[in-house]
């Protein structure tokens, strides 16, 4: 498999270990390279899909002066779509415990898009996931929030953890999506990567 990827150093920028683990998952020997203060806002008109796909090509921007020929770099970035907003990573305790009430007994979205770069191509996609929750009770979501610690998780949960276990209902679309790396879609992508 990926033949046409031989000539290519394959590079992973992200400091997320659930990303590491699924790249792992695919096969594909790779490195990582993180750069601090890689520049995430967006401009406010972006809707939904459009945003995590901004912050990838601007994360593979920050990437490309010092990236190699031979290289080829990876960059994502996922969001939780909510009642037309961006439910980010939450500030604190209480802002995660919001978050859960808010998404308890409805539906969300979750956006990832990835963009895999050379010094010559860019080839980019979005992948939409729609998760539902069950009504959650209140001891729940504390119980949850307390054990877990979500700060670093968008929309203030981890699909793989307990919360996913006993709260998501119905999953549309790419599970691995929901862990931050589409990768039954980037797979394909990498397959139509030029050598």
């Amino acid at each position: 498999m990926f033949e046409n990827l031989q000539h290519y150093k394959i590079i992973l920028a992200s400091g997320s270990p659930r990303r590491r683990e699924l790249m792992s998952g695919l096969g594909i020997r790779y490195d990582i390279r993180t750069l601090p203060d890689v520049n995430e806002s967006y401009p406010d008109t972006l809707q939904g899909g459009e945003i995590p796909l901004y912050i990838a090509k601007e994360k593979a921007d920050a990437y490309t002066p010092l990236m190699h020929a031979d290289e080829l770099i990876i960059t994502a970035d996922t969001i939780v779509w909510f009642d037309g907003k961006v439910l980010g990573k939450p500030t604190d305790r209480d802002d995660a415990v919001r978050m859960l009430r808010a998404l308890s007994g409805r539906t969300h979205e979750v956006f990832t898009g990835v963009c895999l770069t050379t010094k010559t191509r860019q080839r980019t996609f979005t992948v939409r996931t729609e998760v539902r929750f069950a009504v959650l009770s209140e001891a729940e979501i504390v119980y949850y929030v307390d054990k877990y610690h979500p700060m670093d998780k968008a929309g203030a949960y981890g699909v793989q953890e307990w919360i996913g276990f006993i709260g998501v209902e119905h999953i549309s679309g790419s599970y691995y999506n929901i862990m931050g790396l589409p990768v039954q879609r980037l797979y394909r992508e990498l397959l139509l990567i030029d050598p």
